[in-house]
């Protein structure tokens, strides 16, 4: 057979199973279209480890079974029908086990993903994929042979295969790399020029880029314009909580000033300007790469303390934040720590008892920026009141040595930390509880169960995640099994979290972030009735 002679018959049969596994449940529900890239990934990963198995037992000399051609024939036809067979049976089975992920988010239930356009993509996906491999196999060959000449054979193939990779490598990273974040970055930077339809600048003094500010409205960027323009009035606070004044909003753009020290400098003169330190809560917010601030956090923030609060944010790019991330994160780091130091430094110098509480806020990249911003032991003789880290992406950092040494008994997902004396942890089913009393310098993690962002971890291609052990979140289907290397690739695609409704995966809801507010910062005089009515309202706010 042709096919046989092409490919690698035990490629096929692993790249098959991969596939096939590739369809089972993961955190988020996908689409079709994600779904056939996701088993593109998968079947090339399993070929490419088939075709190695089978260089290894050449490579060490191990005998094979002596077998007549025709008996060849029949085996190879066998795994052939077998790999068919599989696919389609797990592609009939997928619709139940997107379901079963569906159903625990509220979702309607599909009658189909397409197994047409998912086969299509996967083919497509690995037919390019395996067409590269193929040129870079080429081209190791053909420099091997150049040099076996001078060099021992095996020395000639290590220099092939490296002249290969130096290649792929100059033009994958050093050209179309290069070329596509410049593109990106020329798109989002128009983008941050532009006003949405209706805004105009301030016209009160409590908010940076109108009267008497020394910020620019022009120079604010998309999100920090709206941001300024689109949260809650004093009326609007009045109405929910009874009683209110204009919450304070500072931001500065990522072109009001030239350096992050200035910009910084530049935000405390508008704290200063605007009486921030007056206030009962300072809080010092960190956005995702382009700017943006989750509506969602501010807004709730701003309802519980009736206006009283000053909410400053810096932008450190034009760019969203998984390319910001991929291009140049450590901007993004000088700008936050920048930033938390010229306010801080400033702070310390105010009498304890008149100055105002002091939180850190991040979503997210911002999540992570801001846990980066200062150290604790800078902090240690005079701690700011705590911070609320939402969606803190990738496992890393702090929040990953306290998930790795959580309290016994405890989930991956909801644990416990030393009792939760500084850090607790709370999801949208609540949380934020802990057997010792919460001090006065306090953390609070806002995660769902089901986000990838905050559980994804290249470990887990080799490893089971803690946080599918029992008892699982209630957002995690439970038909969700850990299989090597698959497992790894599904969390991968489902970083692309689109699909993924409102209270789940990483999408945080004005509800998840009033509820972590109210345990980390202890608002007064907030009745249930009153809670109902402020739920309500943060409804109507625009999200994006």
């Amino acid at each position: 057979m042709q096919l046989v002679k092409t490919f690698s018959i035990l490629g096929l049969l692993i790249g098959s199973i991969f596939f096939a596994l590739s369809l089972t449940p993961s955190l988020i529900p996908r689409s079709n279209f994600m779904q056939g890239i996701l088993a593109a990934m998968a079947f090339t990963v399993g070929y490419v480890l088939g075709v190695f198995l089978c260089w290894l037992w050449r490579y060490l000399e191990i005998p094979c079974l002596r077998t007549t051609p025709w008996q060849r024939r029949l085996f190879d036809r066998s795994v052939l029908i077998f790999c068919v067979v599989l696919i389609v049976a797990f592609l009939w089975r997928g619709v139940q086990w997107q379901n079963s992920i569906r159903a625990l988010m509220g979702m309607e239930a599909v009658t189909s993903i397409g197994a047409l356009s998912v086969g299509l993509t996967a083919l497509l996906g690995f037919l390019l994929l395996w067409a590269l491999g193929k040129g870079f196999q080429r081209i190791m060959h053909l420099v091997a042979r150049r040099v076996e000449q001078h060099v021992p054979e095996r020395v000639a193939v290590l220099i092939g295969a490296s002249a290969a990779i130096l290649l792929y490598w100059a033009v994958f990273n050093g050209v179309l790399l290069k070329t596509g974040l410049h593109i990106i970055e020329v798109v989002y930077e128009g983008f941050d020029s532009v006003t949405s339809e209706g805004l105009t600048p301030p016209t009160k003094v409590t908010k940076s880029g109108g009267v008497k500010s020394e910020v620019s409205w022009i120079d604010l960027g998309h999100f920090g314009r709206r941001f300024l323009v689109l949260g809650p009035t004093a009326a609007d606070i009045r109405e929910v909580a009874g009683s209110g004044i204009e919450p304070i909003r500072v931001f500065v753009g990522l072109q009001s000033a030239s350096t992050p020290i200035k910009r910084a400098e530049l935000a405390l003169e508008e704290l200063k300007r605007t009486g921030a330190f007056e206030r009962e809560i300072l809080l010092l917010a960190t956005p995702t790469g382009a700017g943006w601030l989750d509506p969602g956090a501010v807004n709730s923030l701003e309802f519980l303390y009736r206006g009283n609060t000053a909410i400053v944010a810096g932008q450190y790019s034009f760019l969203p934040s998984p390319v910001a991330l991929w291009a140049d994160d450590t901007y993004g780091l000088e700008s936050a720590r920048a930033l938390f130091k010229v306010i801080y430094d400033y702070w310390v110098t105010l009498p304890a008892d008149g100055r105002p509480r002091f939180y850190l806020f991040g979503l997210s990249l911002g999540a992570q920026l801001s846990e980066n911003s200062f150290d604790f032991y800078d902090i240690i003789d005079d701690p700011i009141g705590g911070a609320l880290w939402a969606g803190p992406p990738f496992g890393t950092g702090l929040w990953a040595r306290i998930t790795n040494n959580r309290d016994p008994g405890t989930p991956a997902w909801l644990p416990q930390f030393k009792g939760g004396s500084v850090v607790r942890f709370g999801n949208q089913y609540g949380g934020y509880i802990g057997q010792e009393p919460w001090g006065r310098f306090r953390i609070a993690y806002l995660q769902h169960a089901s986000d990838p962002i905050v559980f994804f971890d290249i470990r887990w291609v080799v490893q089971k995640p803690g946080w599918l052990d029992t008892p699982r979140g209630p957002d995690v289907s439970p038909d969700l099994k850990w299989y090597p290397i698959v497992t790894g690739l599904q969390l991968f695609a489902d970083l692309n979290v689109g699909i993924a409704p409102l209270s789940f995966g990483h999408r945080y809801t004005p509800k998840g972030y009033t509820e972590a507010w109210l345990a980390l910062t202890e608002p007064e005089n907030w009745s249930g009735e009153a809670l109902e009515r402020l739920e309500a309202k943060l409804k109507t706010y625009n999200v994006r």
